[in-house]
């Protein structure tokens, strides 16, 4: 009996042991590093789908059987495993990654540890630019990347005018934009209004030819590689959601426009000096512009109107967003999902963007892990309504077309009750008038009256495979498609009062004029990779590998136009209320015109590269890439370029072992080749990639004409130059990296960059039918430095604070001008106020140095070529400046600040040496304007004979044009210093959330451009344009946001 017991003892003890292991129970813990507490540390249950994450105090709580097995992770930290045991309690110490802590740095087709890299490269993570309340990324990496001279021509929403140059313009007329390359795949920068930036998880920039020649003939201008978002295996499901809204303001100017009676003032002081004739305000009593005035110039207080047309023109727009991520990954396949949705109400009545984009990016591997395999799936669809002017010159010869134009040309005794509408207006009125310059504005914010919009849906599609044929040798694939539709509609509605002039003037019921546009551009990239990669006796490692590219673009254009609409009947865009077309009783004008274009490109590349490592302490890297185009005659057809670098990780030899101090210390130097073979830029308003222009030049062209007595003719209008040929660079650059107790870390560079056969346009005899030929001309240099540092001063306590800083300086040269030299003096005059001279910058001002007011007479002072001072100086008094529009100095600069849980970070930027012609104070400052527009409150202080110590000139000075025609007059310093990106937030204690499904909620303020600090007048320092009437400013924002995880 007793044996029995003991049997049923046994039994019961072994199933009670076999359930306790199998019951689940909950561990707790808190995970640390460095000795503090260490939140966002990832916690699965290994093979399940179970996980948790450690809150703000590094705590954790997840549930777990005996046996099983919890994995820690945490980027940059080494993975960290432990087995459930009898306790219910696991405290983790996680151990810093030295592969991961140094950095991988993508190269475009390859990648490299920060140790191991031989190249120039700056990289911005998702941390720098998620959030921000710009339209286009690109915007976003202004001033975090040294080198990278990143400017905006238009803050208008959904705009594609933003000038990326990378150490220094390379070229005369070529396009400068560097390759973008997203997720393996080359895209044209248009894209870029499109993507979402809180799906990018890093930027890299590649600067110099080690990075750079392996791209061959698109390197010339640098390559900006985009990564997108993905997935991680083992990765319990969690949802991101992001939301933010904000407010944009219009940014002003410092001009000093005149109040009403300030203007009517100014204008009387010209009339008495006969510079200038009366407004109808002062000769008929103001009965056209309402308000009571006479001719007496100081009796003007009865003049009640003092319309403020930045209020009328301007607004405060509006910005917000929405973005929903997912991520979720298993042991062979993983997956990030995300929608987004974008819309920012402009700071004019009629311009807005609205955007919503989907991505899907997949990874999976075999459970061999020998085939690797990505799918990434991208979906656009935005829509934009925009102002015309910065898309079109003029309508019906009138330049005045939006606010930005008009704001400057508004006097303010103009009251806006005298517009009703369209047709009150010419009613009252008749024909434009410059005085009516507000109110032909007033009009066209009108509903219908000039609608100009915008639909563009984008795809990309990108799949990648590996697969490993040895342990040292691999071949990859990937493959990108490209699609894009973009639709468009622009329209001066029947209604409008421009519409009604031009039926007037044509004897015509109606007029208006629609047009109707699409452009689809479609292609494809290819690119093949065969590596191989072997360690040899634990020190030497060889990474060497063989690579196919093709590439094939096509791009299709249609446009129809319309003129006559019928009001009752037209809606914009819907293709109804065309009146149809009579040659017997309308103008040839009102005849319906319609164009097409095709345009197909392609390219196809074999290359190579290698990469040689000895102990971790010596490198070595080359490349060499074989290219060829459709663009030139077949002489031409093919180029080659290469580049060459080594590096020397001093800090890894033997006698720095004992210098705990020095963290990194590496000298890096690389030479090479890249070319270009875009002949022509794509200008500020193109969406057009320069791989589609230019593709004519190397062929004769003939073209209907107007001929003699406007008859219909067919000529020449294009000339071939066969020997049009590659533009190339050659590059040299020699680098230090360097880190200090791992808390100071630095690049500094030093780079040469000199571009021969320079693309532009020749001079040849008017006899050929044309003036001039693109063809290679001459040589351009680019020098420059650039130093890029980081230092955290507290990054091991509650209270975390580190500044960073970046700069570069850069200058062109000629140094050589070809066929341009002309004259052998090593100068070439470009139109009247610019040169290329042997030794002197791009585009220099050549002008004739002004030296303030003649105290006696009040007349322009100037420096005559021998430096005396003369009031007539000639054209032979023109001399160099040295100056362009060009910063001689740029970067930014800023902090990142947290503590308990709240956070502040900030980011400056800044630009020193441009200079640029102030086409809009030259206007403002001739009081011969005053009769139909604003001039400038500082001709108040215009010389008279009790005032000479003035820098203004005499109003009736006689030789005022000669200030604008010749002279530096207002060639002013647009240096600039801005508070780019200001973010405040606080992060939620996870000691509130417990209870909740919410792992963090983060909530911030930002302000974006709010201050910029300038001596220029205009509306922003920032563009490189001259006149900034037709530019939309950039916008001041202020948002709010919100970010949750789950």
């Amino acid at each position: 009996m007793r044996s029995k017991f003991k049997w049923i003892y046994t039994l019961l003890l072994a199933f009670f042991i076999q359930f306790s292991y199998a019951q689940e129970k909950t561990i707790t813990g808190t995970v640390t590093e460095g000795g503090l507490p260490l939140p966002g540390v990832t916690v699965i249950v290994k093979g399940t789908q179970r996980g948790t994450s450690s809150d703000f105090d590094g705590k954790y709580s997840i549930s777990a059987r005996q046996g099983e097995v919890l994995e820690f992770t945490f980027i940059g930290l080494k993975t960290q495993t432990f087995t459930v045991g009898a306790s219910n309690s696991i405290n983790v110490v996680m151990q810093a990654d030295v592969d991961v802590l140094e950095g991988v740095v993508l190269e475009g087709y390859r990648t490299s540890s920060k140790a191991t890299s031989v190249s120039s490269i700056a990289t911005v993570t998702a941390e720098g630019i998620e959030n921000r309340p710009n339209p286009n990324v690109l915007s976003s990496l202004q001033g975090q990347v040294a080198g990278a001279n990143i400017s905006a021509f238009s803050g208008q929403p959904g705009t594609n005018k933003i000038d990326v140059i990378i150490r220094g313009v390379g070229s005369l007329s070529a396009s400068s934009d560097p390759l973008y390359v997203i997720d393996g795949v080359p895209m044209n920068q248009a894209f870029f209004r499109n993507l979402n930036a809180n799906e990018i998880e890093s930027v890299s920039v590649l600067k110099d030819a080690a990075a750079t020649a392996i791209y061959g003939n698109r390197g010339s201008n640098g390559v900006i590689v985009i990564t997108t978002k993905k997935g991680s295996f083992k990765k319990s499901f969690s949802v991101n959601y992001s939301t933010s809204y904000g407010l944009t303001d219009f940014r002003g100017d410092n001009y000093g426009l005149p109040t009403a009676v300030q203007h009517l003032q100014l204008q009387r002081k010209g009339f008495d000096e006969g510079v200038n004739t009366l407004s109808s305000a002062l000769a008929n009593s103001g009965s056209f512009l309402g308000g009571a005035v006479t001719a007496d110039i100081n009796n003007l207080e009865g003049f009640a109107t003092n319309t403020d047309w930045q209020d009328l023109f301007f607004r405060t727009g509006t910005t917000a967003s929405h973005d929903l991520s997912f991520t979720v990954g298993s042991d062979n396949l993983n997956n990030y999902t995300s929608f987004g949705y974008f819309e920012q109400d402009g700071i004019t009545p009629t311009t807005n963007f609205k955007r919503f984009t989907i991505r899907s990016n997949f990874s999976g591997k075999s459970t061999n892990e020998k085939f690797n395999y990505g799918l990434n799936i991208f979906g656009a669809f935005s829509r934009r309504q925009q102002l015309e002017q910065e898309t079109r010159g003029d309508i019906n010869s009138n330049v005045l077309q939006n606010p930005l134009t008009g704001y400057l040309a508004s006097p303010r005794f103009v009251s806006p009750d005298l517009y009703e509408s369209g047709q009150q207006l010419f009613n009252d009125f008749g024909n434009p008038a410059l005085n009516l310059t507000p109110l032909m504005l007033l009009d066209l914010f009108q509903h219908n009256s000039a609608p100009s919009f915008f639909n563009e849906i984008k795809t990309i599609i990108t799949a990648t495979g590996s697969y490993k044929i040895t342990n040292d040798l691999t071949f990859s694939s990937t493959g990108g498609v490209d699609f894009a539709d973009d639709k468009r509609n622009f329209a001066i509605g029947p209604n409008a009062y421009l519409s009604i002039v031009r039926a007037s003037g044509a004897a015509q019921p109606f007029h208006g004029l629609e047009t109707i546009s699409s452009t689809s551009e479609f292609s494809f990239n290819y690119v093949n990779r065969l590596n191989y990669k072997k360690t040899f006796a634990e020190k030497h490692t060889i990474d060497a590998s063989v690579y196919s590219e093709y590439m094939k673009a096509h791009r299709r254009v249609s446009l129809q136009q319309q003129i006559g609409l019928n009001p009752l009947t037209w809606e914009p865009g819907a293709g109804t209320g065309y009146i149809i077309y009579n040659p017997a009783t309308q103008p040839v004008g009102y005849r319906p015109t319609v164009a097409a274009a095709k345009i197909d490109a392609g390219m196809l590349s074999v290359f190579s590269s290698i990469d040689y490592d000895y102990d971790r302490r010596f490198g070595f890297a080359a490349t060499v890439r074989r290219d060829g185009t459709y663009r030139f005659v077949d002489d031409y057809k093919w180029g080659t370029f290469w580049s060459v670098a080594g590096r020397w990780n001093i800090s890894n030899e033997a006698f720095l072992s004992d210098s705990s101090w020095l963290s990194e210390l590496k000298l890096r130097a690389s030479y090479g080749t890249t070319g270009n073979q875009n002949v022509i830029a794509r200008g500020v308003d193109s969406n057009t990639s320069p791989f589609f222009i230019g593709s004519q030049l190397v062929r004769d062209l003939n073209s209907s004409q107007v001929g003699y007595n406007n008859s219909a003719s067919f000529g020449v209008s294009s000339y071939a130059n066969r020997d049009l040929r590659w533009e190339e660079t050659a590059q040299w650059n020699i680098g230090l990296d360097f880190g200090i107790q791992r808390r100071l870390t630095g690049q500094f560079d030093v780079y040469n960059r000199r571009t021969n056969d320079l693309y532009g346009a020749t001079p040849i005899s008017a006899g050929n039918g044309i003036t001039n030929l693109s063809a290679n001309n001459g040589t351009l240099e680019n020098r420059g430095v650039e130093l890029a540092l980081k230092y955290d001063v507290f990054k091991d306590s509650e209270f975390k604070l580190s500044f960073f800083g970046n700069g570069a300086y850069n200058r062109s040269a000629f140094r050589d001008l070809g066929v341009l030299d002309s004259d052998g003096d090593g100068i070439f005059r470009v139109g009247t106020d610019f040169q290329y001279r042997v030794g002197g910058p791009l585009n220099e001002y050549f002008q004739v140095p002004y030296a303030g007011v003649n105290p006696a007479t009040g007349n322009l002072l100037f420096y005559d070529i021998d430096g005396n001072l003369t009031e007539t100086p000639t054209d032979g008094d023109r001399r160099s400046t040295g100056k362009n529009a060009l910063p001689d100095f740029q970067g930014g600069f800023g902090f990142n600040a947290s503590y308990k849980g709240f956070f502040l970070d900030a980011l400056f930027t800044y630009a020193i040496g441009a200079y640029k012609f102030d086409i809009d104070y030259d206007g403002l400052m001739d009081i011969r304007n005053s009769t139909n527009f604003p001039v400038s409150t500082d001709l108040f202080n215009a010389w008279t004979p009790t005032n000479t110590d003035t820098n203004v000139p005499a109003l009736n000075a006689n030789n005022y044009d000669t200030g604008s025609v010749l002279s530096d007059r207002f060639l002013r310093d647009a240096s600039y210093m801005r508070l780019r990106n200001l973010t405040v937030g606080y992060s939620v204690p996870a000691k509130f959330l417990e209870r909740s499904s919410i792992n963090t909620i983060r909530l911030r303020v930002q302000a974006e451009n709010y201050f910029t600090f300038t001596n220029w007048k205009g509306f922003d320092p920032e563009s490189y344009v001259t006149s900034q009437t037709g530019y939309y400013p950039t916008p001041k924002i202020i948002t709010f946001g919100l970010d949750v995880n789950f």
